[in-house]
């Protein structure tokens, strides 16, 4: 190995850590926002409004159709509009927020679906608003699944980061194409693919503990 190794892939490392961080952040707010009106704009649920709810899945289903790294060469104008580049970590984050949301929001609607209605019922029957009722009774109930959701998302992002690395995002998936494919660095394309794996890996077993943790003290008080 030679003496770059080190340096190049702990600035690739920090680079990733910021887009999965960001895109994370973001990704969770809209995929969050769309996954509680695909649930609650539902036939028979507190705020029934079935265009509404339509809309959204086929907006959702149409972002996810496309490949992501097409999205990101689309998204291109956009980043170049909100942060100013279209190259770069910070840049990137706009496509990693915009392309993971949807799927986020799959994930999110699935979570809070599993949730009883008696539990809905019991809250609308002692007069609490559809507010207190997502943000008390839907959020919380389903918050175990709602933990392991999220982290397959970031799984998901920390994937994509790999991805927006072959169009100038930077991190590792920057580094592995340039250096290690690209110059025939055998020692970088190792070193590269170890990192990501032990990445994912502390992502994974980071949402288990949390979501088991939050599962048995829940358990505990009923």
């Amino acid at each position: 190995m030679r003496d770059d190794l080190f340096d190049l892939l702990w600035e690739a490392l920090r680079e990733t850590l910021y887009m999965i961080a960001w895109s994370s952040f973001f990704s969770l707010l809209l995929g969050l926002t769309l996954g509680i009106l695909l649930v609650v704009t539902d036939k028979g649920h507190i705020l029934q409004a079935l265009p509404v709810q339509k809309t959204i899945s086929l907006l959702i289903n149409g972002v996810r159709s496309i490949p992501f790294i097409i999205l990101i060469v689309i998204l291109l104008p956009l980043s170049r509009l909100i942060v100013g580049t279209s190259l770069g970590p910070t840049a990137a984050i706009v496509a990693l927020s915009i392309g993971t949301a949807p799927f986020l929001g799959r994930i999110i609607e699935n979570s809070l679906k599993e949730v009883s209605g008696g539990k809905i019922e019991a809250a609308i029957a002692m007069g609490a608003s559809p507010l207190a009722i997502i943000f008390r009774v839907l959020i919380p109930e389903a918050l175990p699944a709602l933990v392991r959701g999220v982290t397959i998302a970031i799984i998901g992002i920390t994937e994509c980061t790999a991805v927006a690395g072959a169009i100038g995002a930077g991190g590792l998936g920057s580094l592995a194409i340039r250096f290690g494919y690209q110059r025939f660095r055998e020692d970088i394309m190792i070193a590269t693919v170890l990192v990501i794996v032990l990445l994912v890996q502390a992502i994974q077993l980071t949402g288990d503990f949390i979501a088991k943790s939050i599962h048995n003290r829940r358990f505990k008080i009923e």
